[in-house]
């Protein structure tokens, strides 16, 4: 497909281009690590003010999972959650990296968010980023009254690889008793490892997020090939769709990630379930937590959680 990359998006591309930026799969995991937080600083909004940040941890059997509480300006009463889950390939990212989309999210839908910081990759190969949201998920569901939270009233939600463990949860969630959540918000989704779908092999999609990066990731975080065809890693190779929770599904043009995006929104919405699709054609893939410098990323944090609002 043809491409043509918003203004600013094109602006952002020149700047790491002219800056020779080495890419990620050049550098070791904790190189890669703290090249993507330095980016940071440079790329987000100023953190805006919520009502109380709380930094806690969820146990499980793999030893505490460090969350991060935020409750929002106008915070009163019982609210409705949302449960974040960072992206970064599974080996890049943590609380923090995302902490100014999940304080927007927090103020702009009106809800407690709670963020949640899995085990990254290779240090820990798949399903350990998988075993830590599913236990994370249950245990916040099963302490929401300690934090005002109505468990009636839980989203799970991330971005890229947290969209894929997103999509993952509300999967086990659906086959395991538990626990019933309100929705589901994917963004720029990972749904298949198999890096099969055509805008994958589009030279065009490839502007930040390219075909060789994906690979490394999917290098430090799987065992091997044979877990591609793993529903838990490649939540597109489920058979059945149906009794998920309403979903969001976000895509942009410039992402590898937009074809097997847009295929599991038709999937779920085959199976009969509520799917609120947006695309955005002139970005490329994280641009959501650029919001200092891509205007469009402000739009979609406030499309996010104008969805999350009507629904909470």
């Amino acid at each position: 497909m043809s491409v043509v990359l918003d203004p600013s998006a094109a602006a952002v591309m020149k700047a790491f281009r002219d800056a020779n930026r080495p890419s990620y799969e050049t550098m070791s995991p904790p190189e890669a690590r703290e090249a993507y937080m330095a980016a940071r600083a440079a790329s987000q909004p100023e953190p805006p003010h919520v009502a109380s940040v709380e930094n806690i941890s969820a146990p499980s059997p793999a030893g505490p999972i460090p969350l991060r509480v935020y409750k929002p300006a106008a915070a009163t009463g019982t609210a409705a959650a949302l449960i974040y889950i960072h992206g970064g390939g599974f080996v890049i990212g943590n609380i923090d990296s995302h902490d100014v989309l999940c304080r927007t999210l927090a103020n702009d839908a009106g809800i407690i968010v709670v963020s949640i910081e899995y085990r990254l990759a290779p240090e820990h190969k798949f399903p350990a980023a998988v075993d830590d949201s599913i236990a994370a998920t249950r245990w916040i569901a099963d302490n929401a009254s300690t934090f005002g939270i109505d468990p009636n009233r839980i989203f799970i939600g991330g971005d890229s690889a947290g969209g894929n463990l997103s999509a993952v949860v509300a999967i086990h969630a659906r086959d395991s008793g538990g626990p019933k959540l309100a929705g589901q918000v994917l963004i720029y989704p990972a749904t298949d490892f198999s890096m099969s779908h055509p805008s994958h092999l589009d030279p065009d999609t490839g502007a930040l997020l390219t075909r060789s990066l994906i690979g490394w990731f999917r290098t430090q975080y799987l065992n091997g090939n044979g877990d591609i065809d793993d529903w838990r890693a490649s939540p597109l190779r489920i058979k059945d769709f149906k009794g998920l929770p309403p979903a969001y599904v976000m895509t942009c043009g410039a992402d590898p990630l937009h074809d097997e995006g847009a295929e599991y929104a038709e999937r779920l919405k085959d199976a009969g379930i509520d799917v609120a699709y947006s695309h955005f054609p002139g970005q490329f893939h994280g641009f959501i937590t650029m919001g200092k410098i891509l205007p469009e990323a402000n739009v979609a944090a406030r499309e996010v959680a104008a969805w999350l609002k009507a629904r909470a």
